[in-house]
């Protein structure tokens, strides 16, 4: 979640970048009509209080935000050479830690979209400068704003603050993060012109020596150069997170002025403006913003900016966060898809705002931006029925046993996905059935029959009752989750159910809690044959060919609520609350013929079709 407040109108100048008279650009402007490029030669790049400066003349960042997680990786050069085209000369990217160390001391930084090193290189070849936002805390609308749930496997570890457990797994990060990056460094001669000191941290907390402690480790391991915050001017006010001898970035903020008495020394910019917003899921439609009118503010200032997000891509398999008030409460869960009414879509295609971007920065500029590469194709395809493929209750495996429910990170050690928590309900036992909160939906199974849903998104004071019987009775409860809470004071929510379940006022006991990460050994598991008559069959699967080389939306208008992968590939949440019906499928993860669809779903009743479309839905062209 980003701040309120953002489309403010801007009034100041930051007296740097690129101005003209009648047209042409002042003599002293001369240097920085052509933007020094990332050319393997050191640069210095220095703060002032006017500005940044680039081997000592005045630059201004013009730059766009992606992710390498969110973007297939085939298609990395094309997402940056549509920046590029659209006259920015810089990329600012958030590397994800739980996607980095997916397990406490295990890094992976080569493998697929996580192999970082290489889009750095890309953004240098292609002649742009990286704004580099490696957190440990990122925010991103991802999982947990990017801190590893793995912290929450033990105790009640304070995160983004003094707590010697979260200090030792952070510098461990910093420490693999910063070897990582130093050769990419522009006073090695690579492309990073600036790191950012963690993340809106005001939005969460206060504590100065946190912040410091963070700046000094990136520093103690190799990160020296010219560093940035980023804050909404509201909670920079309240907290003074300001950092000596650091730029200071504003988030949705554009009167820079009005942020001057927060240093004298440095510069200040705007690390967020934002071209398009999140969509969560039960919004009405997907996100929309006319961004115009705040840009030529922005352009008219002159100020160095990140646009947020010039393409935002997909928050493929569990890669979603979730955003919720200071106590928890409201939770909103993030869509898939990170399209974000950004200016390149999530397929990858200019849209009109990226074209009157284009224009707009090329006036601003005083000279024309490259031309632009041509859309990725997105292809449809016709209608396949799926049939039944097997039942998770095929592939459960060993439980954990314990007196009460316990959360699927302290009991399962599992980060994301889906639990199963099952009691014996004694004979003669009834009455109102309460949980400890639920995060995030569970499904309640009585005998094999369903009896209800609850769900965090949908709370309700109504408790289900359940009669007594002159029998003992098997109680199910399966949860699924969503992304943990990645923004603001709830961050830290554990998922599945933690305490105890009570049954007419009297507790159940004895739980066996079966893990359900839905990872590929589990999911053949599920499908090697169909389930048993009195099983819930939940998985489904069709084939279907494509017409030609292209990525596609796969239309889930007739199904419920569940996941889907193709050939293995996992991409991500669907849900017919909306507004999202349509999952992206890059072409880098499909076949010529027989592409192989997997959907789980526990609540249809019976298989449906699945189309592949053009566009995601309420994003069609006009």
């Amino acid at each position: 979640m980003r701040h309120a407040g953002r489309r403010a109108v801007l009034s100041g100048s930051m007296a740097i970048g690129l101005f003209t008279v009648g047209g042409r650009l002042l003599a002293a402007d001369r240097e920085a009509a052509s933007d020094p490029l990332p050319d393997g030669r050191p640069h210095a790049f220095t703060l002032h209080r006017d500005g940044f400066r680039l081997d000592g003349a005045p630059f201004q960042i013009r730059s766009g935000e992606m992710h390498p997680i969110r973007i297939p990786r085939s298609e990395w050069p094309a997402r940056i050479a549509m920046a590029k085209a659209m006259g920015l000369n810089t990329i600012a990217i958030y590397l994800m830690w739980n996607s980095l160390e997916p397990a406490p001391g295990q890094f992976d930084l080569t493998t697929d979209r996580r192999d970082f090193r290489t889009f750095l290189a890309l953004c240098q070849q292609a002649g742009l400068w990286v704004s580099l936002r490696p957190g440990p805390y990122v925010c991103g609308e991802w999982d947990f704003g990017g801190l590893p749930t793995w912290l929450l496997y033990e105790g009640d570890i304070r995160v983004r603050s003094m707590d010697p457990a979260f200090l030792a797994a952070a510098e461990r990060y910093i420490a693999t993060i910063a070897r990582a990056v130093r050769p990419f460094m522009a006073d090695r001669g690579g492309p990073v012109l600036m790191t950012q000191i963690e993340n809106e941290y005001a939005s969460f907390g206060g504590d100065p020596a946190y912040m410091a402690w963070t700046r000094e480790t990136w520093n103690r391991y190799g990160i020296t150069g010219a560093c940035t915050t980023a804050d909404g001017l509201v909670q920079l006010r309240e907290k003074r997170t300001v950092l000596p001898a650091c730029a200071i970035g504003l988030d949705g903020d554009y009167e820079l002025d009005k942020a001057r008495d927060l240093t004298s020394k440095a510069p200040l910019w705007i690390s967020e403006a934002y071209p398009g917003w999140l969509t969560h899921w039960g919004e009405r439609g997907m996100a929309t913003v006319d961004f115009i009118p705040d840009f030529q503010k922005i352009l008219d200032q002159k100020a160095s900016f990140n646009l947020y997000v010039v393409h935002g891509g997909t928050n493929f398999g569990f890669g979603a966060g979730a955003n919720a008030h200071r106590d928890g409460s409201e939770f909103q869960p993030v869509v898939t898809s990170y399209d974000y009414d950004a200016p390149i879509d999530e397929a990858g295609r200019a849209t009109p705002k990226y074209h009157a971007l284009r224009a707009m920065i090329a006036r601003a500029t005083g000279r024309p931006a490259p031309s632009v590469p041509p859309d990725p194709p997105v292809l449809g395809f016709a209608p396949v029925m799926a049939h039944a493929a097997g039942s998770l209750w095929d592939a459960l495996g060993d439980p954990v046993h314990a007196p009460d429910p316990v959360s699927m990170e302290r009991g399962l050690r599992q980060s994301s996905g889906m639990a199963l928590y099952r009691c014996v309900i004694p004979t003669g036992r009834g009455g109102p059935l309460h949980l400890p909160p639920v995060h995030d939906d569970a499904r309640l199974i009585l005998d094999g029959t369903d009896i209800g849903t609850l769900s965090r998104l949908f709370p309700t004071k109504t408790l289900p009752v359940i009669t007594p019987a002159p029998h003992p009775r098997h109680l199910d409860i399966l949860v699924d989750s969503f992304g943990h809470i990645g923004f603001g004071p709830a961050m830290g929510d554990r998922k599945g159910l933690d305490g105890p379940v009570t049954l007419g006022g009297m507790p159940l006991r004895d739980w066996m809690i079966f893990g359900l990460p839905l990872d590929a050994t589990q999911r053949a598991r599920a499908t090697r044959h169909l389930p048993a008559p009195d099983l819930p069959t939940g998985l489904y699967r069709a084939t279907f060919n494509m017409p030609g080389t292209g990525s596609t939306y796969l239309d889930l208008s007739e199904w419920k609520k569940g996941y889907v992968w193709v050939n293995g590939h996992a991409l991500g949440r669907f849900w017919s609350i909306g507004p999202q019906r349509r999952l992206f499928c890059p072409a880098e993860f499909l076949y010529p013929t027989r592409n192989d669809i997997l959907v789980l779903d526990h609540h249809v009743t019976a298989p449906a079709p699945i189309a592949g479309m053009r566009f995601l839905v309420g994003a069609e062209p006009a």
